[in-house]
């Protein structure tokens, strides 16, 4: 699986050489262009990255490109046919998405044809507008939001209400002491002190590691609803959680917007929408546990 890669920028002559190919191998050669039509002029400056197996070998590559002050672009993205549907696509994405909020973007943009919108979609991208065709072969423009709208002052007005609502409608976050640790736009962190939450093996009880995790993410998407100016009854649909270790001191749970999937703006229509968000549990620098929560929101 794509865990087995490993991720680089490409670096040497012959990482280079090996990058472009694949791109050319994958997006170029089926429609019979030359060698040379796989680059373009932002190259140099243009941030790449490529996933390599054991010997070498190149599985995917990508390209992200700054277009103005918010905006990035993902181009290029290329899987090799043996690690199609094996998850390294992804794994570029997300480390194009990464380098993004680096650079303080809050949007990213890209061309998708249309065999790629699904695979897009679930990795939370959403079609704009038409795009232009490319070879005979239609192409959508989608977008994905990396950061929260508003400024660092309504982040903050809305941590607080989302804290007070927290504490005062579910009385088990406040036995936990459940705090927001930080909200800088690009990701909110919520944290709860170990001895309210311990076992009997002196390590936080699975129950307040789930509780944490579901109440983060039900965090992000009360964010997400006030940064758009909407409103409705936020509700967990279905969830799943991976424990990897025992945590052994106070957690940081952690949920990206760029971790989310999942069309918002119906609501302001009156229709229910659902949002796919991840959380990740870290202690002492090491990842203890992974939650996926699909939640939905019912209209007021």
């Amino acid at each position: 699986m794509a865990k087995t890669l490993t991720l680089v920028s490409p670096q040497t002559p012959a990482q280079w050489q090996a990058y472009y190919q694949l791109r050319w191998q994958v997006l170029r050669a089926p429609w019979q262009q030359p060698q040379g039509s796989e680059r373009d002029d932002l190259e140099q400056s243009s941030f790449h990255q490529m996933l390599l197996g054991p010997q070498g070998q190149v599985a995917a590559v990508g390209r992200l490109h700054q277009v103005d002050n918010d905006t990035a672009q993902v181009r290029y993205m290329a899987v090799a046919e043996s690690w199609q549907g094996k998850g390294a696509g992804s794994r570029i994405l997300q480390a194009l998405e990464q380098q993004a909020v680096q650079l303080g973007m809050k949007y990213i943009v890209l061309n998708a044809r249309d065999s790629a919108l699904a695979f897009y979609q679930r990795q939370g991208y959403r079609v704009v507008a038409a795009a232009p065709t490319q070879f005979g072969i239609t192409h959508q423009r989608m977008q994905k939001q990396l950061c929260l709208a508003g400024s660092s002052a309504d982040w903050q007005q809305w941590c607080q209400s989302l804290q007070q609502t927290w504490h005062s409608t579910i009385p088990l976050s406040a036995y936990m002491q459940l705090q927001i640790e930080q909200c800088d736009g690009y990701q909110l962190q919520c944290t709860a002190p170990l001895p309210p939450n311990i076992n009997l093996h002196q390590t936080m009880f699975a129950g307040s590691i789930y509780t944490l995790a579901t109440l983060t993410g039900w965090g992000m998407l009360y964010l997400q609803l006030q940064s758009l100016g909407l409103h409705g009854a936020q509700v967990l649909a279905d969830a799943n959680i991976r424990y990897l270790k025992p945590i052994r001191s106070q957690p940081t749970a952690v949920c990206k917007v760029a971790a989310v999937s999942g069309d918002l703006t119906p609501l302001a229509a009156g229709k229910r929408v659902k949002q796919q968000i991840s959380v990740q549990l870290f202690a002492e620098g090491e990842l203890c546990a992974e939650f996926s929560g699909l939640y939905a929101v019912l209209p007021e």
